[in-house]
This record gives C-alpha cells, sequence and structure tokens, in this order.
C-alpha cells in the first residue's frame, strides 16, 4: 500500500515538473521579442544591403546623365530661381553635386534612423529591411529638392563634400589594409603545412611580379623622355616604398612575411597608375594619344567600369564595420544584426560626395568633358596622396605590431611570477 502510494507521488511530482518545464518554456516564448523568425529577418537584411547597392548605383548613372545630356533633355522643366533662365546651374557640375545632395540626404536620414539598432527584432531594423514603398517616396523627395536650392548653398555643399570626400578615401583605406591584413593572416604560411606555405609564397610572388612589371610599364609609357620629370618622381617613389614596405615586413622584429607587402605593394603600384593616368592628356609624357571622340567605346567601357569601381567601393566599406571597432572578438548572438546599419549607411553618404568629387573631377569651377571621369590634375593628386598615405598607415601598424611586443612580453613575465 505504501509503495503504491510513494509511486503515485512520484508519478504527480514528474508530472508536475515537466508541466513546470513546459511552463517554463512558454513563459520564456512569451518573453521572446515578438517572437521574430530571427532567420528570416537576419536574411532579408542581408538581401537590403543589395538593395541600396542598386539605389547607390542608379544616383551614380542619374548624375552622369545629369552632367551630360541634362541640359539638352531638360530645357523646360527646371525651377528657374535655382537653375538660373538658361538652366546652367542644375546641369553639369552643380547638377552633379545637386544629386549628390540628393543622395547624401537619403543615406544620412537613413543613418540617423539606424545608427542604435543593434537588435533584429528592433523597429528600425524592419525598418532598414523593408518599408521600401516608403523609402522609394523619401529618395525621390531627397532626389529632388535639391535642384529647389540656391546655386550658393551647393557650392558650399561642394566644399564640405570634398572633405566628406577625403574621409570617405581614408576609412577605404582602413578596410583595404585590414582585408590585406585578414589575408595574411589565413594565408600565412604554416609551420606545419608545406602546402599553405608553398600557396602563400606563389601569392607573394605573383604580387611582387605583378608590382615590378607595373612599375616598368608605367616608366616606359609614362616617363619616355627626361621632361616627364613629375611621372618620372611618382613612379620612383612608388617603387621606393615597395621596397621599404618589404624590407619592414621580413625584418626579425615584424617577420609579417611576403604576402601582405606584395599585396600591399600591388595596390600602391596601383594608385600610382591610376593617379597617372588621370593626368590631362599630354603627347609628350602619355604614349597613347588623346582621343576627341566622346562616344569611342573603349572609353565608354572605361567609364562603365569607373562607376562599377565606385559602387563596388563603397559597398565593401559600408559591410565591413569590424574593422573599426575596438573589440573584435566580441560573440554575435543569434538576434544580434550581421553588420552595423548606422555605419553602413554613413558609408554610403560619404559615397555620395565621394562620386561627386569624381564625376567634377574634384573641381567646382569648370565642368568636365563628355564621358569622362576622375582626370584632371586635381584629380591626380588627390589620388597620389591617397597612395602616400596607404603606405604610411600600413607601415605604422607595422611598427605598433613591434611596439606592443614589449609589454605583451613584460605582462607574461609578471603573471609567472605571480605563479611561482
Amino acid at each position: 500500500m505504501s509503495s503504491g502510494s510513494a509511486a503515485a507521488v512520484e508519478a504527480s511530482v514528474i508530472h508536475i515538473s515537466s508541466s513546470n518545464s513546459e511552463l517554463v518554456r512558454r513563459v520564456k516564448a512569451s518573453f521572446e521579442p515578438k517572437n521574430v523568425d530571427c532567420c528570416a529577418q537576419r536574411k532579408k537584411s542581408l538581401r537590403a544591403r543589395y538593395f541600396y547597392g542598386m539605389i547607390f548605383l542608379i544616383t551614380n548613372l542619374t548624375a552622369w546623365f545629369i552632367r551630360d545630356y541634362g541640359q539638352s533633355v531638360f530645357p523646360p522643366l527646371y525651377y528657374k530661381k535655382a537653375c538660373g533662365i538658361s538652366g546652367s546651374d542644375c546641369f553639369h557640375t552643380l547638377g552633379v553635386l545637386r544629386v549628390s545632395l540628393g543622395c547624401f540626404i537619403f543615406f544620412f536620414l537613413m543613418f540617423l534612423s539606424t545608427f542604435s539598432t543593434r537588435k533584429l527584432y528592433q523597429a528600425f531594423s524592419k525598418w532598414h529591411s523593408g518599408w521600401w514603398v516608403l523609402k522609394f517616396f523619401l529618395l525621390i523627395v531627397s532626389m529632388v529638392v535639391p535642384f529647389f536650392l540656391p546655386p550658393d548653398f551647393i557650392q558650399i555643399y561642394g566644399e564640405v563634400a570634398r572633405i566628406g570626400a577625403g574621409i570617405f578615401l581614408l576609412l577605404q583605406l582602413i578596410s583595404v589594409i585590414e582585408f590585406i591584413r585578414w589575408w595574411n593572416k589565413h594565408w600565412a604560411p604554416d609551420e606545419q603545412s608545406k602546402q599553405s606555405c608553398s600557396i602563400a609564397l606563389f601569392t607573394s610572388t605573383v604580387f611582387y611580379v605583378a608590382s615590378i612589371c607595373g612599375i616598368v610599364s608605367m616608366y616606359y609609357f609614362y616617363a619616355r623622355r627626361p621632361a616627364c620629370a613629375l611621372n618620372i618622381f611618382f613612379i620612383t617613389w612608388t617603387a621606393v616604398l615597395l621596397i621599404v614596405m618589404m624590407a619592414m615586413s621580413l625584418h626579425s622584429k615584424v617577420n609579417r612575411g611576403l604576402l601582405s607587402s606584395g599585396i600591399m605593394a600591388s595596390y600602391v603600384v596601383f594608385l600610382c597608375w591610376s593617379a597617372i593616368r588621370s593626368e590631362p592628356a599630354d603627347e609628350k609624357c602619355n604614349i597613347q594619344k588623346p582621343n576627341d571622340r566622346h562616344g569611342d567605346w573603349t572609353t565608354i567601357l572605361g567609364f562603365l567600369i569607373a562607376i562599377g569601381a565606385i559602387v563596388i567601393a563603397t559597398f565593401s566599406t559600408g559591410i565591413d564595420s569590424k574593422s573599426f571597432q575596438f573589440r573584435k572578438d566580441e560573440v554575435k548572438l543569434e538576434d544580434d544584426i550581421r553588420y552595423n546599419y548606422g555605419f553602413f549607411h554613413m558609408i554610403f553618404s560619404l559615397g555620395a560626395m565621394y562620386f561627386a568629387m569624381l564625376f567634377i573631377s574634384w573641381n567646382l569651377e569648370n565642368s568636365t568633358r563628355k564621358w569622362s571621369i576622375d582626370v584632371g590634375w586635381a584629380s591626380t593628386w588627390v589620388k597620389i596622396i591617397n597612395e602616400w598615405f596607404a603606405a604610411t598607415i600600413y607601415m605604422c601598424k607595422l611598427i605598433a605590431s613591434v611596439v606592443k611586443q614589449p609589454k605583451v612580453i613584460n605582462n607574461e613575465e609578471s603573471v609567472q611570477q605571480i605563479n611561482m
């Protein structure tokens, strides 16, 4: 009898415990933020990035069309108090700046509304990933408003855009260097793996050979005469930077190997080539003769590739918020956003200023010719300074890694003494 009652009591206890566990599970489920399907929301937020990239691409094409063909296609469709009697203040250079301002307004408003978003279930996370009809209306309003602003205000925006474009280039450099560091970390030769060592050595060789070929080609095409002193200086200084970066990477205290310096060398050589290509056409220092035909297919192809490069550079920097975090080992929870929405939109707003500078060749006074992008002495010097900044940041990171080593060693020694 007692054994039967004990069994009954045990069964009731099991039933109560199971019901309690079920109750606890339901309570936890009720406390989940609106029972969000994190997986679906995460995929939606990742897809949203590409929609914003398409918006940015369309805005670039709109700026080009307004610059080159706007005045001939839309002669009666402008506000005369803002654009002038002939409408010239809404096309060409100022037209590009107006489109850029509209793009900046849109992405800056998106930045203000999403910079504090950290969880997928937050309202502004859904705003970032959805509500496309409302955002399309916001985009149209943002693009139209600058065409009603006076030219003096647009000129002031152009001066501000120069600063914003410079900040964008600096952030892009940091992102590229962090990517090179990541590549070197995951592709660096492993002492226990001969295959890894062979791949790293082969990759380093390819990058250095490409860099050397690039320098030789630049000497041949753009510095064939002593009169091309400026090009000779640019190319020679690039070669010096390449040697210095390689020597620092191979130094015994740094010991970063050839891979990272090889990738960085190729990037620096590319920046130098791009800078020289941006110089105004000159038969003395450029073996490629200037072409007066604006519709040449090579010109059009190069122009479209340049626009694609602008969009890709903006997109890749926008999703790379980890490179600018102080804590890179932070663990992501299931309901955390996968990239920083605020940083993403901030980069796109700065990118709007950057593409404006490229379309007007950093010159607020004179309009550039059709199908041209980033051509002129101002563009050349911006790229050269960008190259020098890139090399300087890379070398500073190498020096910083050496400076941090003694502190780590001292900390380890103090820990060992405490344990003893």
